[in-house]
């Protein structure tokens, strides 16, 4: 059986299709990624302007054409949070709808992150205490728990894209400006950090997203991020422009202009929650998505 999930975000629309086998993970048949590049579309009313609306019209058809030429059996066709919280939202998931025939779904933030949390347990078989760690483009979801499904699950307004366009518009960038992003970070996360700092500390914690490819790409072997290291990396992303930025190994041009506001939030959050290191996992929302979307198809 041949299912897909497509998941339209900031940087782009990324279709997987993976051949679905009982009792084993997912095999990945196919992918492909169409550009968006949406960080810098929204509009100070919080729309999406029209060139980016072009841009996810363009990008869906691009993976839906791909997807109906390898007759997968199931396509889910997901929105995140730059389309889900645009105040135009309505008009972008009608164009696509009237453009591929496709009805572009969305979570909530939390659904998101409780999503996430599954298919990283179910990865890393995770039957003791896990922290989930997710820095996307407009959003940052934080999932913890002992269980199936996480105790504690909550998505916060501290994307990389959208905190770069609200507190980092100048590359290189000041050391206050940079100070102030830290501390709107520490406020935001503040809450969460009580909530947790009540239970147990984790048997392992996890970072999923690009952002934290790229991080622990930077600072290391790709696998597992440091929190000294980054804090070390900080001042040197802010000396930068983009196009240097650009050149580091393991950065897309495409993230490059937000690879220091995903910096920031990265070592601000794991200072808040006492995290001295993480893993980074393969596994994210889309496979969460195909996880149960089986299981429903299963039974």
């Amino acid at each position: 059986m041949l299912l897909a999930v497509l998941d339209v975000g900031s940087n782009s629309a990324h279709l997987q299709i993976v051949q679905a086998r009982k009792g084993r993970p997912p095999l990945l048949v196919y992918r492909l990624k169409a550009p968006t590049l949406l960080a810098e579309e929204v509009t100070p009313e919080g729309a999406l302007s029209p060139g980016g609306v072009d841009r996810v019209v363009e990008a869906v058809a691009a993976t839906v054409e791909a997807f109906r030429a390898h007759e997968a059996t199931d396509l889910i066709p997901l929105a995140t949070a730059t389309i889900r919280d645009a105040t135009n939202n309505a008009e972008i998931r009608r164009r696509v709808r009237e453009a591929t025939g496709v009805e572009l779904r969305s979570l909530s933030g939390e659904d998101e992150a409780r999503v996430t949390f599954e298919a990283v347990r179910r990865l890393h078989a995770a039957t003791d205490g896990l922290w989930l760690l997710d820095i996307g483009g407009m959003s940052m979801e934080i999932a913890a728990g002992t269980g199936p499904e996480p105790d504690v699950a909550v998505s916060l307004p501290a994307g990389a894209g959208l905190l770069t366009r609200r507190y980092l518009p100048e590359h290189p960038a000041g050391r206050d400006a940079v100070e102030r992003l830290r501390r709107h970070v520490r406020a935001l996360v503040k809450p969460v950090a009580r909530e947790l700092a009540g239970g147990p500390h984790p048997h392992r914690v996890v970072g999923t997203s690009k952002t934290f490819k790229q991080l622990a790409r930077l600072t290391g072997d790709g696998e597992r991020l440091e929190r000294r290291a980054l804090r070390r990396w900080v001042p040197k992303l802010a000396a930068m422009d983009p196009r240097e930025r650009a050149q580091l190994p393991g950065v897309a041009a495409a993230r490059a202009r937000q690879l220091l506001a995903g910096a920031v939030t990265a070592v601000t959050v794991m200072e808040a929650l006492d995290v001295r290191s993480l893993d980074v996992c393969p596994w994210a929302l889309r496979e969460g998505l195909l996880l149960r979307r089986y299981a429903e198809l299963r039974r």
